[in-house]
């Protein structure tokens, strides 16, 4: 008997000692790391908890507020999975009643390439099918979308940049998105530099709407600087401009922006795809406008319906997909108070995890994708969002969406100056831990902070 309780002691001071190892590890890598230079006028968070026990194995700044980046985007797509369910579905109404008429949803998916269920073809083809099996041969060049949808017209919300609304990952969510809101730009560069004129503008009419160009200003650099052109939207007539650099000797490089009005894009595709396959009137050519159709209208033809949740959150994880964020936020309140906007989707989503015990104040929340600079959260908070997650059914699709980096399954976050890595890490020896680390206003290169942090989360390895 003596044996064995002296055996079990063993076990338990071990334990503790491996636990108080961590811990010690943890505060002398954390000091050296916020000894760094490239943190001198930085501000650092980083909480460790225990995954099994929720116990702190590190805590650092863990009420402090930070920028979180795309890290964000756990909340949201958390809270998703709690408000509207993993087999939630967005759907979009085609109907006819003298005009074609559409009724949005507010679905970020709806045109992707990223499914084979909402590529533009499949789309177009199945609703092409739909008014023949109607018995509609020809249609006016004549659409109506409803925007009885209660939808925010306000897609961009409060706090994005200019420098981030005119490119892809800025584009704004509408009640009718369409090939996630972006369109594509082909740039040629010279083995020359220093001028934009050694820069020339490949391709660009096929994607973008009759009536729009491109003022181009792009720069050729020194080669392997990367993409670092930027496209703003136009501040008065239909002219985008495209400023900064790409690498010089480039033939074909791809940059890519956002669309101002993501139902002129829909419906423009639409158009032209009706118009190849004979059903549109040519005689006809009257511009869609914005409408209440009527809900008497008898002359449904076909519902398209989304990917279920946990493949959007899957995609809106992987690869950190703004739009998909934004409209997810809009549903939330579009769901709960029948007005789909940014403001009210945030306000749900701290009062949901308000009544999860979380501080209302440790999320001070401006949009649903992290890409606003006004956003301030706790890696606290993270953490314990992190944590619910582990218990409910759904854990498995949700954790299946978490990217993995340097080893470890966990979302990560940059915006200018900011960097974030959030998630979940099971050690050599077995022991799980949940984690947050926020870094802002570093200087220096962040791929060189991202080293340095990752030398900081080697330890629960």
């Amino acid at each position: 008997m003596k044996k064995f309780v002296l055996a079990g002691c063993c076990l338990v001071f071990t334990a503790f000692s491996f636990a108080q190892t961590v811990n010690q590890k943890l505060q002398k890598v954390f000091q050296q790391f916020e000894g760094d230079t490239q943190l001198k006028h930085a501000t650092s968070s980083f909480y460790v908890i225990d995954a099994k026990t929720g116990k702190v194995v590190f805590d650092k700044n863990s009420q402090v507020g930070l920028a979180p980046a795309s890290t964000q985007k756990i909340i949201t797509s958390v809270t998703a999975f709690e408000l509207l369910g993993k087999d939630f579905r967005y759907y979009t109404e085609m109907g006819y009643g003298g005009a074609i008429y559409w009724r949005p949803s507010g679905d970020p998916t709806f045109g992707s390439w990223r499914y084979a269920s909402t590529r533009p073809e499949r789309i177009f083809r199945t609703l092409a099918d739909s008014l023949r099996k109607a018995g509609i041969k020809k249609i006016d060049d004549y659409f109506q979308i409803d925007d009885d949808l209660y939808f925010d017209d306000q897609a961009i919300p409060d706090g994005w940049i200019m420098q981030d609304i005119g490119n892809y990952y800025g584009a704004g969510s509408n009640a009718i998105n369409w090939k996630e809101n972006q369109y594509d730009l082909y740039l040629a560069s010279t083995a020359h530099s220093g001028e934009y004129w050694f820069v020339n503008l490949l391709r660009d009419s096929s994607q973008l709407l009759p009536g729009d160009s491109i003022i181009n200003q792009v720069n050729a650099a020194d080669p392997g600087t990367g993409d670092n052109a930027y496209i703003y939207l136009p501040m008065e007539g239909r002219n985008y401009l495209v400023k900064g650099t790409i690498p010089r000797n480039e033939k074909k490089f791809k940059i890519s922006g956002a669309v101002v009005n993501s139902a002129d894009y829909f419906i423009n595709d639409f158009r032209r795809f009706l118009k190849n396959e004979g059903l549109l009137n040519a005689d006809v050519n009257k511009k869609y406008h914005m409408k209440t159709v009527p809900r008497d209208v008898s002359g449904h033809i076909a519902w398209y319906s989304s990917p279920p949740l946990d493949s959007i959150v899957y995609w809106f994880l992987k690869k950190s997909i703004n739009l998909y964020g934004e409209a997810l936020i809009k549903t939330f309140a579009y769901k709960k108070i029948g007005f789909g906007s940014t403001e009210f989707g945030a306000t749900i989503v701290k009062d949901f995890w308000k009544q999860e015990g979380i501080d209302e104040d440790e999320l001070n929340i401006s949009d649903g994708s992290g890409l606003s600079p006004q956003n301030r959260v706790t890696t606290h908070a993270q953490v314990e969002i992190l944590k619910y997650a582990k218990t409910r059914d759904w854990f498995p699709y949700f954790y299946n969406s978490l990217p993995e980096y340097n080893g470890m399954i966990m979302k990560s976050g940059t915006i200018k100056d900011v960097k974030g890595f959030c998630g979940y890490h099971k050690a050599k020896d077995g022991k799980e831990y949940i984690f947050s680390f926020l870094v802002n206003n570093y200087n220096g290169p962040s791929s060189g902070l991202v080293n340095k942090m990752y030398k900081v989360l080697d330890v629960l390895k």
